[in-house]
């Protein structure tokens, strides 16, 4: 029997409440953990929720291009760029950024409508639990969080690089050229500073290299500049310098015009450019993050919340599912209006959220992973405090 041949039974039999257990003994029949109402859910959720992404995508790439279009054509953006570099990877990042929005507008209008038909008071009536009801929106839930990851994480850093890219040669530059007062631990012992790093000529300026042995200063190296060889990695290129050797009560100095070394540092290390977090797959972003923390590298804070937050975005797939089914499972003399409504304000205040609470790590005292995790666990109480209230 088909999905649509299950809704119209479904009503029909609200006309004959005898038969009403019968149809759904015969639903759950066999034993098996999903039954073939609970495929009708999964099917109209997860379709519900891949039409919604379509549709708004679809708004939301029309007023991007129209905003957008003066420059692309001033700068001779070609069409293959804007379509397959730019177009191509915008979409799955916006769908992944707001995949909150869509899961609250796919539970909540397809749930309105099972409620508007009376399809929910059947299931009740032939025995059925809200709890039992939720199995198969958790298992839509789930295939909607693996996929959130999995593109966060793996596919969309990658997507996001050619999009960056394009954006910074058509549309406006982002990328950071400069870099001040940079101080990292290159090797155990050894700290290097930097009072002045530019990109483009790759050269940094008042250059200095402190060894340090049991807390000692034994070596201390300073140069007018230094500058990172393209066609070798870790190469460094030392331009009139002087070397003090300290042993105890001694000190000599040595001076020289130029000096090739091997430094283990990279300008990718300090040279962070806008979104650059957004550009790095999962296990990209864990070996940065410990690699600057082990340099004592402050900077990473943006890294680690982006980290975290690909993680908390997935859990709230589960968390907003919860809040739509039990805010729309009710029958509402209203329809589903009223229940959309509530729905888009707390999916936007979500993602608001989100931002603010990242925020708080960028600027506060709050650790990243805190910091993403206030807005799951908040909207996990709003969840468990609906269920409760929700018809059992």
């Amino acid at each position: 029997m088909e999905a649509h041949d299950d809704k119209t039974n479904i009503r029909t039999l609200m006309k004959i409440p005898g038969h009403i257990s019968t149809y759904f003994k015969k639903l759950t029949e066999n034993g098996k953990w999903l039954k073939r109402l609970d495929w009708y859910i999964i099917t109209k959720f997860l379709g519900t929720y891949f039409f919604a992404i379509v549709l708004i995508l679809s708004i939301a790439v029309v007023f991007d291009y129209n905003e957008r279009m003066d420059r692309f054509m001033q700068h001779n953006a070609p069409w293959s760029g804007i379509i397959f570099d730019y177009y191509l990877n915008f979409i799955p990042y916006f769908a992944n950024l707001f995949s909150p929005l869509f899961v609250f507008i796919a539970v909540i209008f397809f749930t309105s409508k099972l409620a508007e038909n009376s399809e929910i008071i059947a299931m009740f009536s032939a025995g059925m639990s809200f709890k039992r009801m939720l199995r198969p929106y958790m298992v839509s839930a789930a295939v909607i969080a693996i996929v959130t990851f999995a593109l966060g994480a793996y596919i969309i850093p990658e997507g996001s690089a050619i999009r960056i890219d394009f954006e910074d040669k058509y549309y406006k530059p982002r990328k950071t050229s400069t870099a001040r007062n940079i101080q990292l631990e290159v090797d155990s012992g050894v700290i290097a500073y930097i009072e002045r790093f530019e990109n483009y000529s790759k050269t940094g300026y008042r250059f200095s290299l402190d060894k340090f042995k049991d807390k000692q200063l034994v070596s201390h190296l300073t140069a007018r500049t230094v500058t990172y060889d393209t066609t070798k990695v870790h190469r460094w290129t030392i331009r009139d310098y002087m070397i003090r050797q300290m042993d105890g009560m001694k000190e000599s100095i040595e001076k020289g015009e130029r000096m090739d070394t091997t430094l283990m540092m990279e300008p990718a290390d300090f040279v962070i450019s806008k979104n650059q977090e957004e550009t790095m797959t999962s296990p990209q972003l864990s070996e940065y993050i410990d690699r600057q923390r082990q340099r004592g590298f402050a900077n990473i804070k943006v890294f680690e919340i982006e980290y975290h937050k690909r993680i908390a975005m997935s859990f709230a797939s589960f968390i907003l599912t919860l809040i739509g089914v039990s805010l729309s499972c009710k029958k509402n003399k209203g329809g589903m209006g009223l229940h959309l409504g509530i729905g888009l304000a707390l999916s936007f205040s979500y993602i608001l959220f989100q931002t603010v609470a990242s925020s708080f790590a960028v600027n506060g005292g709050v650790p990243p992973i805190i910091a993403v995790w206030i807005p799951n666990l908040l909207y996990a109480g709003i969840a468990f405090f609906l269920y409760r209230r929700a018809p059992k």
